[in-house]
Order: C-alpha cells, then sequence, then structure tokens
C-alpha cells in the first residue's frame, strides 16, 4: 500500500522546479518507499509564475501568498525555495502548522535564523531536510567511508574549494544575493555553506579558523523586473554590493587534521569547479564535482612517487544503483536532489532522520559566522557548535 502524501513548494524560481522535478521523480528511481508526493499547491509571488508552475508541472492549485500553505490541511510537506531572509518566518510558520519542511541552505541570514527553524522542527515533531545536495554524490560518501575506515591513514590536511563564473559579468543584476538585509552573507552562504558542510561530513567538527574575504565586483545596475537565477541588468540604477564575492578560510579539525576552503562566485574561466582533496598518513583521495561519479585515490605504503587511480563508483556506492546499473554510467545535479527529496520522504515515513537536517544548517552557520567575525579582526576565531 503506497500512502499519498500532500506537498507544496514555496518560491518558483529554479531551485523550486528543481524540488518540483524532483518529487516527481522519486517514485520512479525508489518504488519500494511507501509514500507517493502528490503536488498540492504552489506559492510564488511574481506575477504568473505560480499559474505557470501549475501548467506545466500539474500542481493542483497557486497561489501568491505562501500563508494560505502553512492554513491548507491537503499539505503534509513543503519544499522552502524562497530567499534567504524568508526563510526564518517560512520555516517556523510552516513548522508550526504541522509540516514537514524541506529547505534549501543557507537557513536564514544567520546562526539565528537556523537554529529558530531547528527548534521549531523540534518542537512541533516534524522532519527537517536541509539542501546540501553535494554530500549526496555516491562518490562523496565512498570517499567519507574510506576516510572513517582509515584507508589513507590519518587525515592529515584537505583542501575544499568551491569555484563559480555565475556573478562574474560586470552587468549582473543587483538582485536580492548582493543585499545584507535580503540575502545576509555573499558567496559564505551560497557556496561556502556546502564547503563547510563537506568539511564537517567528511572530517569532522571544525574547532577553530580565520578567513579573509573580498568584494571584487562592488558596483551593479539595479533590475528593472522580476528576476530569475544570474540575470544580467544594463542601465538600471548603480547600487553597492553589499556582501562579499571571494572567501579563503584556514581551518583546523578537532581531529587536529587543518584545512583550506577557497569559495569564489566571481571566478572567469571557472563553471561550478567544486570539489576536495583530502590527504592522510598512507595516502590521499581527490574529487571533482564536473566528474561527479569518479574518485581519485592513492593508498598503499611506498609514500613517495604512490600513484593515483581513478574509480568509478557503481551500483553499491550510495543511491547510486537507483539511477544507473553500472559503474561509469552518469549521475548529475538534478539526480542529487532526488536523492535528497527521497531521504526527506524517507524521514517522514519512518519519523528518522536521513540525510541532512537542521542541525547540520546550524553547524554550517556557525562556520560562517565564525570566518564573518574572523574576517573582521584578522584573527583566529573558535567555532563553537
Amino acid at each position: 500500500m503506497v500512502d499519498a502524501l500532500g506537498v507544496a513548494v514555496v518560491g518558483f524560481g529554479w531551485m523550486g522546479r528543481v524540488h518540483t522535478q524532483a518529487y516527481a521523480r522519486v517514485p520512479h528511481h525508489f518504488p519500494r518507499l511507501g509514500l507517493r508526493p502528490e503536488l498540492v499547491t504552489v506559492a510564488e509571488e511574481v506575477p504568473g509564475r505560480a499559474e505557470e508552475a501549475v501548467e506545466r508541472y500539474g500542481f493542483v492549485t497557486a497561489t501568491r501568498d505562501w500563508r494560505e500553505i502553512a492554513a491548507d490541511p491537503r499539505v503534509r510537506a513543503v519544499s522552502i525555495t524562497a530567499p534567504n531572509f524568508l526563510h526564518r518566518e517560512i520555516g517556523v510558520a510552516m513548522a508550526e502548522a504541522g509540516k514537514h519542511i524541506w529547505i534549501e541552505k543557507p537557513v536564514g541570514l544567520t546562526v539565528g535564523d537556523a537554529r529558530a527553524v531547528a527548534d521549531a522542527v523540534a518542537r512541533a515533531g516534524v522532519q527537517g531536510a536541509v539542501g546540501f545536495n553535494y554530500r549526496n554524490a555516491p562518490a562523496v560518501e565512498v570517499a567519507r567511508e574510506l576516510i572513517a575506515s582509515g584507508g589513507i591513514g590519518t587525515v592529515t590536511h584537505v583542501r575544499i574549494r568551491l569555484f563559480s563564473d555565475y556573478a562574474a559579468h560586470p552587468d549582473g543584476a543587483l538582485t536580492w544575493r548582493y543585499e545584507r538585509e535580503r540575502g545576509g552573507s555573499g558567496v559564505l552562504g551560497d557556496l561556502a555553506s556546502h564547503g563547510a558542510d563537506l568539511a564537517r561530513f567528511l572530517l569532522g567538527d571544525i574547532s577553530s579558523l580565520t578567513a579573509d574575504t573580498a568584494v571584487f565586483v562592488p558596483e551593479r545596475a539595479r533590475p528593472t523586473g522580476a528576476t530569475a537565477g544570474h540575470i544580467l541588468a544594463t542601465g538600471g540604477e548603480l547600487g553597492p554590493v553589499e556582501n562579499e564575492d571571494y572567501v579563503s578560510c584556514l581551518l583546523r579539525f578537532a581531529s587536529g587534521a587543518r584545512g583550506v576552503l577557497e569559495a569564489c562566485r566571481v571566478s572567469v574561466g571557472e563553471q561550478n569547479n567544486y570539489g576536495f582533496e583530502v590527504h592522510g598518513t598512507k595516502g590521499a583521495v581527490f574529487w571533482d564535482f564536473r566528474r561527479m561519479n569518479e574518485l581519485g585515490v592513492s593508498r598503499g605504503t611506498t609514500y613517495q612517487d604512490q600513484p593515483v587511480s581513478t574509480v568509478y563508483v557503481g551500483p553499491g556506492a550510495g543511491e547510486y544503483g537507483a539511477f544507473q546499473p553500472g559503474a561509469a554510467n552518469s549521475m548529475g545535479y538534478d539526480d542529487l536532489k532526488v536523492v535528497e527529496a527521497h531521504r526527506f520522504l524517507r524521514s517522514i515515513a519512518e519519523g528518522t532522520p536521513y540525510g541532512a537536517t537542521l542541525a547540520d544548517a546550524v553547524h554550517s552557520a556557525t562556520v560562517l559566522e565564525a570566518m564573518s567575525r574572523s574576517a573582521e579582526s584578522g584573527s583566529w576565531v573558535d567555532v563553537h557548535p
């Protein structure tokens, strides 16, 4: 017996569409889940977008007011893919209304925002999932297992990079992402939040850090209409970019390992160059998102001139088998969100959290806040989970 679960999506930009498509695909890849998501309603304040979602994806109803979803008894689970400044208000309201929530990172503008949503979820006894999708890559899960088993010895240091060019064009519109009041931090919340989560997922807690940030495109043109994604705008009134384009950070882990985390949204020539290199006393493991289903692995006892082998993950790795029958068949970004949707729905079905939770969002936000304080003070800062 498969039970229907009414779901809603709040915010229908690109990420809202990704969540919607993930819900639709879950039964195809995970037929034994026991829950079948049904698209009940979509909320979007930009005129026409919600109605388009109804026509294109099959939602039953559309609204411009997300509060109607909180009051809708048909809806049991909600995706929150609205801008960052709305995360806290919507997340708390949905949890208090008894809705399970799948919310995009960074979960608000501050640690306080993330913790408020986490506390509301805990009080309500609902499930809360967070969009840290890169940890869902089967190769990343294999890397974690390899590290935890001592396969590369004791970890000595890690380098995590997240470079993109989505904001590199000087004519990129001055959207909410560049404003402190609505976007909070810049590349910290957008990309470094993933890096902080990956660092902890792979190596455990970060104990202290020191960071430096910079703004390389100080002014942008204000858009004259509704925006979606990273559009260009010319001729509009120029306004200041209020948050950082770039961050570099030195990390100290509770284990004694050291690390470097670097992220930039204005890296000309870089398109989604995300990945990590973890080094240990007996080997190393390398992952590049652009070759998502591969790992570079070096293991042995030769130490010097030790080779690196390319390992193609297969059906035994993470959720790979739900998508492809054999190693070296490609998975993509949207597949990671299907994995995320499945784990969210499984959490609801079984009453036990699977995948990234609001607690992980609080940990990531704590690291980001420490980076901001360090960049302001120019000193090392302790990280307190």
